[in-house]
């Protein structure tokens, strides 16, 4: 679809979605029931920082309050990626708890230690800088946020893609108490409490736990263990202070522990060394690396408020989190010993935020001062064990980030208002890195272990880089009828350079060492977007719809490769990143539900995004003389978890049960996202030269990836403290791909490469019970 077409149907819908609501009939307002739009709770969002309601923020936003969320059976965060348009979210390749999330387009596909991811995540304003142990658990939960498009000014660093609020909920003045648990498939179960307790008139406190249990979708034939199980205990407590009507404090801790088995792929291609057949179930593995997994994650924040006086409120956020991965990755997916990587990784950081909101009538806004201070470690064997080496890599990277920011809204009359906002960050950003190559399988000392004789060093250096940015934002919003609001905006997001911790940079004093010790650049996304936000019908049909173009310049592409390294002849697994010239995005979105009957509604949900790198300048030796000229191979490289399409539709059905036995809601969902690209080198399937297996042709990695889901509950709310739930899930028991690994280059030198899948939930039936005081 080209450009042109693109725009001009977006901006089509969103401008049809405006005249029919300024030109709808007021007899159809009429006949239409006065109470239908109190159907639905209106969400508060806090997306511009401040609280507003969705409807009325001028900014792409999905919002999903916790009680939808346990309408349709969300388990954790990724499940918010079905109501999402152009979003994707789920776990990471080879892990239970690691995030991979992109919105429009834009996110970090590695999720490695030392690299910065394009959405960002935030925990009750509390950002989090590493997506390891960043898939969280849904329990005791308010709201959930995704905004869509650049975030830099309001949210800084690494919010290039958008952002994903986690956000729970201000503990009661009453007393409060909840409980519930549930049973399912695959002896799934689950429990949860929750409450909290004013201990006086000022100060209250809360809790949560959650524990989840259930068996594995497959097994590892070859040890016996469960695969895709899952085993977490989760919990937080807060405490709440408000000495007087001005002040508030909250000081709030979390932690979950995931002991999750080890997560080894479906290998797609029979085995090189032994013949090993591919296996009939994708849920089921071979790997011998083994299968204990053990992921800790916790952080403590203390929240101050005090409103000075009638306009204004200061703020101040401080915060602690860490986290700490112990895992095996097996590569091979096979019982050999060979392309095995054992790991660890372990992110700290600190962060400090003060923000003065204020609202004087026509001016309103917020500004503030961001200071952050991570220090991010992590180390890996791999064990090729075929050619009897273990090649290990180091990376420890630290990173200070400073920012100032402010976005100020001017209203000029009841229906023009103005938005200008702008943030300078800093981001100074050092890396060690350690690559070298030991005789022997042993566990090398990064690991705690003895390793062997040391046979090359391809990376041992120390390097720090600083990366400045102003990121602006503009905003202006029509507001001609009371349901109605129109709004354009501009906006950039930034995303700092770095080091990557596998970077193999050779010798001092050659080209490679050069570009690897000097990192890679900061990438910006420059977006435009135009929107519609109202009603119809007095309230029968809501939307919201947006429609954007983004160019994203610089763009940090991760590509990686299995090369022979040439000081030992050995194979190696050689990553590289590189800065895109540039990418350009653009689609549509629409999103809200319409209300056909007192009982009956619909939710809906339409995503559309034409993605494309239109350039990638490399330096490549010219063919005949030698001499080193610029190339551009953008037509080589594609974006990727990136659908084209996405779409949701949903029934629900409120009744009263007959006989005054409480209330039943029905819900039935359809949702659907088009194929992606697991990688930015798309998979084609063409045959390859494997060892032993000459010309044997791949299949392609990239299959299988678009999919339909079909989702049902039954909400049954029997008195005012007791629900039952009935959930079904993926009802058509749909097989599809979400990750995977493609290192099948290795079987040439006779090494069992990866070239295996990772696949999302079969079917599951969940059954729960829940009692609220």
């Amino acid at each position: 679809m080209s450009l042109k077409s693109t725009i001009l149907g977006a901006s089509a819908l969103v401008s049809s979605l405006a005249f029919m609501s300024i030109a709808a009939p007021a007899a159809l307002a009429q006949d239409a029931s006065a109470n239908l739009p109190q159907a639905r709770d209106t969400i508060t969002v806090t997306a511009r920082r401040r609280e507003e309601s969705i409807q009325d923020a001028p900014i792409a936003v999905t919002a999903v309050s916790g009680d939808t969320l346990a309408q349709i059976g969300a388990i954790d965060l990724t499940d918010v990626q079905k109501l999402t348009p152009n979003a994707t979210i789920e776990v990471a390749r080879g892990s239970n708890s690691t995030l991979i999330a992109f919105i429009r387009g834009v996110g970090q596909q590695d999720p490695l230690w030392g690299f910065e991811p394009g959405v960002g995540l935030y925990i009750d304003d509390v950002y989090v800088a590493r997506p390891q142990g960043a898939v969280l658990d849904i329990f005791d939960i308010d709201r959930i946020e995704v905004l869509r498009g650049p975030q830099g000014t309001l949210y800084g660093r690494n919010t290039i893609g958008g952002a994903i609020k986690y956000v729970t909920a201000r503990l009661s003045d009453e007393p409060e108490f909840e409980a519930g648990v549930s049973v399912g498939s695959y002896n799934q179960l689950d429990y949860m409490a929750s409450g909290s307790l004013p201990l006086s008139d000022t100060f209250a406190i809360g809790g949560a736990v959650a524990r989840y249990t259930r068996d594995g979708f497959g097994e590892n034939v070859y040890t016996g263990a469960d695969q895709y199980n899952k085993d977490i205990i989760a919990g937080r407590i807060s405490a709440e202070w408000t000495p007087t009507e001005d002040l508030f404090f909250r000081l709030s801790y979390d932690r979950t522990e995931d002991d999750s088995n080890a997560k080894h792929g479906y290998r797609l291609i029979p085995g090189v060394t032994n013949g090993e057949p591919v296996l009939d179930d994708v849920y089921d593995t071979r790997g011998g690396a083994g299968d204990v997994n053990s992921v800790e994650t916790e952080g403590l924040s203390l929240t101050a408020e005090w409103q000075a006086n009638d306009w204004l409120t200061l703020k101040s956020i401080t915060a602690g989190r860490e986290d700490y991965t112990q895992t095996p990755i097996d590569f091979d997916a096979l019982p050999v010993n060979d392309f095995d990587v054992p790991a660890f990784y372990e992110n700290e950081q600190f962060t400090q935020e003060f923000q003065a909101l204020f609202d004087t009538g026509r001016w309103s806004g917020v500004a503030g001062l961001y200071y952050l201070n991570g220090a991010y470690e992590g180390a890996f064997d791999t064990v090729l064990g075929n050619l009897g080496v273990n090649a290990p890599t180091y990376g420890d990277v630290s990173k200070i980030s400073l920012s100032a920011y402010a976005d100020v809204t001017y209203d000029i009359n009841d229906m023009w208002s103005v938005s200008l906002g702008g943030r300078y960050t800093e981001d100074t950003t050092r890396a060690t890195v350690i690559r070298q190559t030991y005789l022997g399988t042993a566990t090398t000392p990064f690991l705690g272990g003895p390793g062997g004789l040391l046979l090359a060093t391809g990376s041992n250096f120390t390097s720090e880089r600083t990366d400045d940015q102003f990121s602006p934002r503009v905003n202006v919003t029509y507001e001609p009828l009371e349901d109605l609001s129109l709004y354009a905006s501009y906006s950039q997001g930034f995303k700092s350079g770095g080091f990557d911790p596998r970077g193999n940079a050779g010798p001092a004093g050659t080209v490679q060492y050069e570009v690897i010790t000097r990192g890679f650049d900061p990438e910006i996304v420059d977006s435009y977007e135009i929107g519609a936000k109202g009603s119809l019908l007095d309230g029968r049909l809501v939307y919201r719809a947006a429609a954007f173009y983004a160019e994203y310049t610089d763009q940090q592409i991760t590509v990686q490769t299995s090369e022979v390294d040439p000081a030992t002849g050995l194979d190696s697994f050689v990553s590289t990143v590189l800065n895109a010239g540039e990418s350009e995005y653009m689609g549509v979105e629409l999103e809200g539900s319409a209300f056909l009957t007192d009982a009956l509604s619909l939710d809906y949900m339409i995503g559309f995004i034409d993605a494309e790198i239109v350039e990638l300048v490399t330096t490549q030796p010219d063919p005949v003389t030698g001499d080193p000229v610029d190339v551009d191979i953008s037509d080589q490289y594609v974006v990727q978890n990136t659908p084209e399409y996405t779409w949701r539709l949903a029934a629900n059905y409120d009744m009263a049960v007959p006989g005054g036995y409480g209330d039943l809601r029905l819900t039935a969902g359809v949702s659907y996202r088009d194929d992606i690209n697991l990688f930015n080198v798309p998979n084609t399937g063409e045959p390859v030269a494997l060892a032993g297996l000459p010309g044997t042709p791949l299949p392609p990695l990239d299959a299988e990836t678009s999919y339909t889901l079909v989702d049902a509950s039954v909400i049954w709310d029997f008195t005012e403290n007791w629900r039952f739930s009935l959930i079904g899930r993926n009802l058509t028991d749909e097989e599809y791909r979400v990750a995977g690994y493609n290192f099948a280059g290795s079987n040439q030198l006779g090494v069992d490469g990866a070239y295996s899948a990772f696949y999302g939930d079969p079917r599951t039936i969940t059954a729960s019970v829940r009692f609220t005081y």
